[in-house]
């Protein structure tokens, strides 16, 4: 069974978000809390909760939380201040209200059109995965970025189908789209330039074939 609320509609099985019959590019963990929160209905559930079911075993920052909260947000079209479906429960966790309607799961698109993200650094093109692509200076990074500018955990590429998002994750020295430092997940089109840190890098995107690499560079 699917979940439709507002312009929303979440398929579990899948792992995929619609809004206005459009696909949502969102993280693998923001899907996981829209779960959470909609098979705990209508109780709240607390902070520690959420962090124990979304990051087990390992301990993170309040904000990385907060910010999560965000993205599925802005994902869904809610606001902190108007909240319709993800409630704040202040000093405990959060809640989903409103409407919430259970539906048959969606066919797939057999003519959803594909695409090859591709991140250009140097003399490199780093192919990305479906999903989300972790950018930073740790050894397990998808893309590891060994620069004193690059925080270990910096940034992330969601890619979804024929689209992608990136999101700085709370880095010292920031993450760039054009000019402007990333405050939110914010889309990514064929020609973007990005600044990890320091680190220029350029989106080039494909249609599905060709040849890809796809690396851990240093």
């Amino acid at each position: 069974m699917a979940f439709r609320f507002g312009e929303a509609f979440f398929d579990p099985e899948t792992r995929e978000l619609f809004r206005g019959g459009e696909n949502v590019a969102i993280s693998p963990k923001a899907l996981r809390l829209i779960e959470t929160l909609i098979e705990r209905r209508p109780k709240a559930v607390s902070k520690r909760e959420l962090q124990d079911a979304l990051w087990p075993d390992t301990y993170v920052a309040e904000g990385s939380l907060a910010r999560l909260v965000n993205e599925v947000r802005q994902a869904i079209g809610d606001s902190a201040e108007h909240p319709r479906f993800l409630r704040t429960v202040h000093r405990f966790g959060y809640a989903f209200s409103g409407p919430l309607a259970v539906e048959p799961r969606r066919e797939a698109k057999t003519d959803r059109p594909q695409s090859v993200f591709k991140l250009v650094w140097g003399d490199r093109e780093i192919a990305l995965a479906e999903g989300e692509n972790l950018l930073g200076r740790d050894p397990s990074s998808f893309v590891c970025i060994d620069a004193h500018s690059v925080s270990r955990h910096h940034a992330r590429v969601v890619v979804s189908g024929d689209r992608a998002t990136i999101e700085d994750l709370g880095s010292k020295n920031g993450t760039f789209l054009g000019n402007r430092r990333l405050t939110a997940p914010s889309p990514l089109k064929d020609g973007d330039e990005i600044r990890i840190g320091t680190v220029p890098m350029k989106v080039r995107r494909f249609a599905q074939g060709g040849t890809t690499e796809t690396a851990r560079s240093g």
